[in-house]
């Protein structure tokens, strides 16, 4: 099992409508992540920061994030929720959510 973490900005004017979104997240985007190996996935919001928190447990994390970003639904999730969200001005240019490096864990 591998953790992760990210972070994206929230637009302010977008919270409600991002807050009331995951709420009721489709069926079909949870079916995908689940299917994919992510375990313990939880969006945490602050000031309007976004943080992202899952578990892997597959064994090809790139082929499992690349079924994510190719399933259908979870790309009109995305289109959905994307302009809800403001890119790091670091992120690279295939980086929605900024990837955050683990500097410590206690089990």
């Amino acid at each position: 099992m591998t953790r992760h973490g990210s972070v994206v900005r929230l637009r302010p004017e977008k919270e409600a409508e991002y807050v009331e979104l995951h709420a009721a997240v489709w069926p079909e985007v949870l079916e995908r992540l689940t299917d994919s190996g992510i375990r313990n996935y939880s969006i945490f919001l602050r000031d309007g920061w976004l943080f992202s928190y899952f578990e892997y447990v597959g064994t090809d994390y790139e082929a499992d994030m690349a079924a994510i970003a190719a399933h259908d639904v979870t790309q009109r999730w995305w289109e959905i929720t994307a302009p809800c969200q403001e890119r790091l001005p670091t992120a690279t240019e295939d980086e929605q959510w900024s990837t955050m490096t683990e500097v410590f864990h206690l089990d």
